[in-house]
């Protein structure tokens, strides 16, 4: 019995679960900084809620863990319209918050649909690249099934109205499609495509505040004092945190509440101005090593579809990372964009859980035919 545990400890891949505990060390600390209040006795209602939806999350990564690549690939169309029906629940009997319809009410319980869309999207894709075009260059037709795939979720997402998740499926199933091989004359048409639909959706699509977004991204003090003042704040969060920070807890954008939503978008801005650059760039260094792990494991697993299935667990991980990055430093507009494990949320951190535990079970399993 000893031996079996030693064989089994010795197979087991810690290093995805580790990655998320480290990360997650660093978030909860940011978070109970963000918001600290000398009034409140004991840690705030939003750290309680973060822990408990770690351990949720972490319960949810080991169990997935041990979940056979075999069966994700038999379920993964079932697991897609199993999501895709969720969200269209959420268009009839959602639940409204903040001027937006995302939410599912079971119980006490409330979630975020869409955020599981997500691992729903890679499951799909992932069998539907394996099964029809799995060693070949792909051609502009063959991108037609698979981006209806992503683009009736992000249609309904958009709907909500939630820009930023529906624009995050588009970009998943971009840089899967990349990794199988796109032609060259299909990556210009594709690009020129995406530039004339940016266009269109810019005029024709966006509601006003979104189209706003764009507009204040370009010139934020076009409107200081409305919708560029997040842009701003974030950006002198950003700018005094300076070398090597104000120090831990000595965050005046967040205890002076100029910044809003510190402890979901702009999580990073507030742990730049505590920690300032040495203290991002050690975060974006876990990051990156998570990044490269998981490009290792796409390159080193054998199976076509767990191959390309964790590419799109890198793809989630990426995009949310390098969006949320951008948006708060005032490269990007500003969209609804979490940073893992980082930014609080329980639908989040449970996702973000469930994509550690399936690259550890690909891990696990990657030298098994």
């Amino acid at each position: 019995m000893k031996s079996r545990l030693v064989d089994f400890l010795k197979g087991y891949d810690f290093s995805f679960l580790l990655a998320m505990c480290s990360l997650f060390l660093m978030g909860i600390l940011n978070l109970y900084s963000a918001t600290y209040d000398e009034s409140t006795v004991g840690l705030a209602p939003l750290v309680k809620s973060q822990i408990l939806w770690f351990f949720v999350a972490l319960f949810l990564a080991v169990l997935t863990s041990f979940i056979s690549p075999k069966n994700l690939f038999r379920y993964s169309y079932f697991f897609y319209f199993l999501c895709f029906s969720l969200l269209v629940m959420v268009m009839l009997t959602g639940k409204t918050g903040m001027g937006a319809t995302r939410w599912l009410q079971v119980g006490p319980l409330r979630f975020q649909p869409s955020e599981f869309m997500k691992i729903a999207l890679i499951f799909a894709l992932a069998r539907w690249y394996t099964t029809h075009a799995a060693y070949r260059e792909l051609t502009l037709r063959d991108l037609i099934l698979p981006g209806l795939i992503a683009f009736l979720p992000a249609a309904l997402v958009i709907k909500q109205p939630d820009l930023g998740t529906g624009l995050m499926y588009l970009l998943i199933f971009l840089m899967i499609s990349f990794y199988r091989r796109l032609k060259w004359q299909s990556i210009l048409k594709l690009a020129s495509l995406g530039v004339i639909s940016a266009i269109l959706m810019y005029n024709f699509a966006l509601k006003d505040y979104q189209r706003k977004r764009v507009q204040m991204f370009l010139n934020p003090y076009q409107d200081a004092k409305g919708s560029g003042y997040n842009s701003i704040q974030s950006a002198i969060s950003i700018g005094s945190g300076r070398l090597l920070g104000k120090g831990y807890r000595q965050s005046s954008q967040a205890s002076l509440h100029f910044l809003p939503e510190n402890h979901t978008d702009f999580v990073f801005s507030i742990f730049n101005e505590e920690h300032g650059f040495v203290g991002s760039i050690f975060l974006i260094g876990l990051y990156l090593l998570l990044l490269l792990r998981l490009l290792w494991l796409a390159k080193s697993s054998h199976r076509v579809y767990d191959s390309i299935l964790t590419i799109g667990i890198l793809s989630i991980f990426f995009w949310h990372i390098f969006i949320n990055m951008a948006m708060v430093t005032g490269l990007m507009p500003i969209v609804g964009i979490p940073l893992p494990l980082m930014s609080y949320g329980g639908s989040s951190l449970v996702v973000f859980g469930i994509l550690i535990g399936l690259s550890t079970s690909i891990s696990n399993t990657r030298t098994i035919f």
